[in-house]
């Protein structure tokens, strides 16, 4: 698979009553930058991160979207969605980030990226968009974007390729991971077999398993 990045976004400094952290700031609101950008191990040079307790960090340093995706929700919810608006720093195309696999790595700009685990919705997206039902409609879609950690540091920009150079057998996707701690809890135990996944995430799959 060979997409491309349609726009590379930055967070601002965002201070709302809606924010998540309790200096009531979020990085969430990002916008689309010119140029190329550096990215290390920690995520990209210039985007502000607000609640480091809960984004952030090597396993979520990189967090794409889809555009195909974004265009989806403007025509369900009937207004523009501009690259960044789901607080993503890869706005992608023709990509599918939905089936990536866990552990499976892209090339991106002189970056190779590693896809760990879905993006959970939290009550900042909901209070960026104004839209208090926005965590059941984007749950219930199942189209979350992916996580992706930074295997080697180097730069990326909009229109650089984004192509799948290695991808694990066990074909654990995204959706999948995502449909099971939300939707669908019968593939958790599918959760266990992607060997790149986080362990706090494979470990509230064995809880809910044993459970």
């Amino acid at each position: 698979m060979t997409g491309r990045v349609a726009s590379v976004n930055l967070g601002i400094v965002t201070e709302a009553e809606w924010a998540g952290d309790a200096s009531g700031r979020t990085g969430i609101d990002k916008r689309p930058v010119d140029g190329a950008v550096l990215v290390g191990v920690g995520g990209l040079a210039g985007d502000f991160i607000g609640e480091r307790a809960h984004h952030g960090g090597p396993d979520q340093a990189v967090y794409a979207y889809a555009e195909e995706d974004a265009a989806w929700w403007a025509a369900e919810i009937g207004r523009t969605i501009r690259p960044g608006g789901f607080g993503e720093n890869l706005t992608t195309w023709a990509v599918d980030v939905t089936g990536a696999v866990i552990g499976e790595q892209w090339t991106v700009g002189s970056t190779v990226l590693q896809v760990t685990m879905p993006r959970t919705p939290c009550t900042t997206f909901a209070g960026f968009w104004g839209m208090p039902d926005l965590i059941k409609r984007f749950t219930a879609r199942a189209t979350p974007g992916a996580y992706l950690r930074v295997l080697v540091e180097g730069e990326v920009g909009a229109g650089d390729p984004v192509e799948v150079v290695d991808r694990p057998a066990h074909g654990v996707t995204i959706g999948e991971v995502f449909r099971a701690l939300n939707l669908e809890p019968e593939l958790l135990p599918r959760l266990l077999e992607a060997e790149d996944l986080p362990e706090r995430i494979k470990e509230k799959a064995r809880r809910r398993v044993r459970a």
